[in-house]
């Protein structure tokens, strides 16, 4: 499950020190339940560099690959039995009323 949030931030009514409790209890459910591999936050996209290799030069830029209206904040990586159960926890994320998950099969395996 990839956590995206607004790049503008959450909407005025949310303090996001408030928030996390509930994302310590998600984490917590998705450990007790089983099905937590690795999770973590990642710092802004301030503190992001993009590398590319072009005509044989390797560039390095300050700031994300695109500019766009939500950045990456984090991940959750879960072994689960199916696409359903994943789905049904990525519901539950603290911010889904504001934010987005995305949710993805790692390459490789199956995607159900």
């Amino acid at each position: 499950m990839l956590i995206y949030a607004p790049s503008e931030g959450p909407p005025p009514s949310v303090r996001v020190e408030e928030q996390m409790p509930r994302w310590d209890a998600f984490t917590e459910s998705l450990a007790d339940a089983g099905l937590l591999v690795g999770a973590d936050r990642l710092h802004g996209v301030d503190t992001a560099k993009t590398v590319r290799v072009r005509g044989g030069e390797t560039q390095i830029t300050d700031g994300p690959f695109a500019t766009t209206k939500e950045f990456l904040a984090g991940y959750y990586l879960l072994e689960a039995p199916d696409l359903d159960t994943v789905l049904a926890h990525a519901r539950r994320v603290p911010h889904i009323h504001y934010g987005t998950v995305e949710v993805r099969p790692i390459a490789g395996r199956d995607p159900e």
